[in-house]
């Protein structure tokens, strides 16, 4: 399996870290003052959704820890 490219995994992480758990708690919160339909199951989702990216984030970052890095990535760093 191949890590995941530095574009892909920062928007990854940023979604799996602020943008889906935001919107999670945000539904949970409307869910209860507006009586809004599937006030568990929409946040469970969501939830789910999140550990799932977590662990191909994981995944990818050990991957790039151990020296599978992009070619790409690595010429980047070598032409800075």
């Amino acid at each position: 399996m191949k890590a995941l490219p530095n574009r892909v995994y920062d928007i990854l992480k940023y979604l799996t870290i602020i943008v889906l758990p935001a919107i999670g708690a945000l539904y949970t919160g409307l869910a209860q003052i507006w009586s809004l339909p599937y006030a568990a199951q929409i946040p469970a989702t969501i939830t789910v959704i999140c550990t799932f990216l977590g662990a191909i984030l994981c995944i990818s970052t050990a991957q790039y820890n151990n020296g599978d890095k992009d070619p790409e990535d690595v010429e980047e760093v070598v032409n800075e």
